[in-house]
């Protein structure tokens, strides 16, 4: 096999058959990086590798933008289990009719030569064109990881979002951006973190703190993913890369403890709690736990009442 990405003409060439790639696949060998683009399972999955792997695919005519331009950028904004499968390519074409190659999803878009750049031989929108275009083009979710991502990983800030701003005046999705922008976070470790912390927002919670750091008796520094620290309430989202195995749960199970007996109340969401009707009834925990602790004398005068 290849050191390399490779397409499924480039295998057929060395004499690797579909049927081959497909039992590479179920024995987890190789990996289908996109439509019709493959690399070895041990070649790690980075932003180069990435764009190796679109260089593949994308015509030189065309502009990645959106959600692949994030992917390549290392920014995870796609709904959720969407990258259990290869992600399609979002691009738009220069000049030219959009491609209706499988995979592929075209169009047109104005774009200025200072935002486009170009990685691993790929045209691509710059980390800010494409924060913008994801905030304001997307789901709202999709929107504030993009946001969160590009600050974190990229450096951009809310400045430099909102300097931004007047560019996109009258365009689709211009008021969520606008929106967002003055909520996004660099402090955000996960896409899923942004997704918790933007409901609670939606469903009128109070914001909590991210990455809140906590010193605790008898165990020692323990950080939260959302905190409310003046309450000693937690928000905290289990993704399944590191709260999955044995070793990973012991390891939750004797932090939370130690956080239980030092007083502090921790709310737990894994994916599962992330579909409308659960993720309501979470939010609804939440806001119980948060009226229990507000202090007794703004209880009356509480917002969360009602």
């Amino acid at each position: 096999m290849p050191s390399h990405p490779f397409t499924t003409s480039e295998a057929a060439a060395l004499g690797i058959t579909r049927s081959a790639l497909r039992s590479a696949v179920a024995h987890g060998q190789i990996r289908r990086v996109l439509h019709g683009v493959y690399a070895l399972t041990s070649l790690n999955d980075t932003p180069e590798t990435r764009a190796s792997a679109a260089a593949l695919v994308v015509p030189a005519h065309c502009v990645v933008v959106d959600r692949t331009a994030a992917w390549l950028y290392g920014v995870d904004c796609w709904p959720a289990g969407w990258l259990d499968l290869p992600p399609p390519l979002d691009m738009v074409s220069a000049g030219h009719e959009p491609s209706r190659r499988s995979g592929l999803l075209g169009g047109r878009r104005d774009l200025q030569p200072e935002e486009i750049t170009t990685i691993g031989g790929v045209r691509i929108t710059t980390p800010l064109r494409t924060a913008c275009d994801c905030a304001r083009l997307r789901g709202r979710w999709a929107a504030i990881a993009a946001l969160d991502g590009f600050m974190r990983h990229h450096g951009l800030t809310q400045s430099d979002l909102a300097l931004a701003l007047p560019r996109f005046k009258g365009r689709r999705g211009c008021i969520q951006l606008r929106e967002l922008v003055s909520l996004a976070s660099p402090l955000a470790e996960s896409a899923a973190e942004s997704w918790v912390r933007l409901a609670i927002h939606d469903a009128g919670l109070p914001p909590p703190s991210p990455q809140v750091v906590v010193d605790v008796t008898g165990y020692g520094v323990v950080r939260l993913d959302l905190a409310y620290p003046h309450l000693r309430v937690a928000v905290e989202f289990d993704g399944e890369a590191f709260h999955s195995l044995p070793e990973h749960r012991r390891r939750d199970a004797a932090r939370r403890e130690a956080l239980r007996e030092a007083g502090w109340r921790v709310l737990v969401l894994r994916k599962e709690d992330l579909v409308a009707g659960r993720l309501d009834s979470r939010l609804a925990e939440l806001r119980r736990v948060l009226e229990d602790r507000a202090p007794v004398a703004r209880r009356r005068y509480s917002r969360f009442a009602g």
